[in-house]
């Protein structure tokens, strides 16, 4: 059996990935989420959900996820007594919570966590981004201007992140550290992060990474549109075309809603219980570009990308193939390719990379962990996800995108770029583990 590289020395415990679950407009299982991708199939449409007045017309729309049958798919790899919980608070609490608990459940079966014995301190639980309850918090304000007795008399417990990360905790019996990260679209990357430090320094055998669900609000899509940050116009009659990371005809983002998961342990635990192991996580990179004005800045997005380099104590020529974090904005891209030739050098050109948010769209606070998932299955099956509607190329950007087509390609070592607003930049450096 082929062994991963030893770890950095400076981090004698090893981290690994047992367990990944995904909620997206492409496939609320591992198997659909893959088969989707694979073939290109674009998750954007015209929104379902009523946005009146809204400059934005389409996104990745999951206002008719069906939570119930996804619910009751569960009640078949959970245990009765997790189930029977699980379903309880689903009912409930507000849609974001549910999905939350429901990602947490899938991943922690399928890192095969349940009735293994582990001290419940032992357990950590960190959730990506605590910006969840929009809708749900508009919907109580309309009934409260109203009628004050017609809003959720539990609102101001449920509108808390804590309150499901305790929803989390409860169903899965989870007693160890338990907290929310921020940091707009980089929240992923770094509660991965703050997850393998829980593992590292303070204690905790295994550590469950949830990303928030977060569904905007018709004012905040307006705000985006008239910011000039989302793809406007042009493609609304044909949503799928409209996500078009690296082209040349690029005219902003896509915004989506999406949910993942990941369980991640120390490797001789991960070991001694024989679990299968998905991926190793070597390092997580994290600066700023000291500026509240959301314009990307090439310079730091190079310099993260040399922190993850550092921290994993890799080379760059050991990089393979990199997941961008490319929301198709013009300055976005155009920034993160630069820094990209920077980092890369000579070597760019050939660097196997993709854009999977022209399938995806952009999902906010949870595009990187729903997007590391996607990372970790082109590891273990040998080929890399198409960049879609990539009719021409910006001539600019002279990068390997994966253009409209999968390729047959099996990557060693992996870096995931994410970008958030505020100027908090990320990257995280996988690798694989046979």
């Amino acid at each position: 059996m082929k062994k991963s590289a030893p770890s950095p020395s400076c981090h004698p415990k090893r981290i690994v990935i047992t367990g990944m679950s995904v909620i997206s407009t492409l496939g609320d299982d591992l198997g659909a989420f893959h088969a989707n991708l694979l073939r290109g199939k674009s998750g954007i449409t015209a929104w379902k959900a009523p946005v009146s007045g809204c400059f934005s017309r389409i996104g990745g729309d999951m206002s008719a996820y069906d939570m119930g049958a996804k619910l009751s798919s569960l009640g078949r790899i959970l245990p009765t007594a997790v189930f029977r919980r699980l379903g309880k608070l689903v009912h409930q609490s507000p849609r974001a919570t549910g999905i939350g608990m429901l990602i947490a459940g899938q991943a922690f079966a399928d890192a095969g966590l349940f009735g293994v014995k582990i001290r419940p301190e032992r357990l950590s639980a960190i959730l990506a981004g605590p910006y969840l309850y929009d809708l749900y918090k508009q919907a109580n304000w309309l009934a409260f201007a109203s009628d004050p007795d017609d809003s959720d008399v539990a609102l101001a417990l449920k509108e808390m992140d804590t309150d499901a990360l305790a929803c989390i905790m409860e169903v899965l019996g989870i007693n160890g550290p338990c907290f929310s990260t921020g940091g707009a679209c980089a929240a992923g990357n770094i509660a991965l992060r703050t997850a393998m430090d829980e593992i590292r320094y303070h204690g905790s055998s295994a550590a469950l990474v949830v990303s928030g669900f977060h569904e905007l609000t018709p004012a905040s899509l307006h705000s985006l549109a008239r910011m000039g940050a989302l793809s406007l116009d042009r493609f609304d009659a044909e949503p799928g075309r409209a996500s078009r990371p690296f082209a040349a005809d690029r005219n902003g983002f896509v915004p989506a809603t999406g949910a993942a998961g990941l369980v991640i342990e120390e490797l001789t635990h991960a070991l001694g219980r024989g679990a299968r192991i998905y991926a190793e996580v070597l390092g997580v990179g994290i600066n700023t570009n000291s500026s509240r004005n959301p314009t990307p800045q090439a310079e730091p997005m190079a310099r993260v990308m040399e922190l993850a380099l550092e921290e994993a104590d890799v080379d760059k020529n050991e990089i393979d193939y990199l997941c961008a974090h490319a929301t198709a904005t013009p300055l976005g891209d155009l920034a993160e390719a630069r820094a990209i030739e920077r980092v890369f050098g000579a070597r760019a050109g050939k660097l196997k990379i993709n854009a999977l948010k022209s399938m995806l769209g952009h999902q906010l606070g949870a595009s990187a962990l729903v997007e590391m998932v996607a990372c970790v299955l082109q590891m273990r099956n040998g080929v890399l996800y198409p960049t879609i509607n990539m009719e021409r190329r910006d001539p600019e950007i002279s990068l390997d995108v994966c253009a409209n087509q999968c390729v047959e390609y099996r990557p060693d070592t992996v870096m995931k770029n994410a970008f958030g607003f505020g100027g908090v930049n990320s990257a995280a450096i996988l690798r694989r583990y046979d």
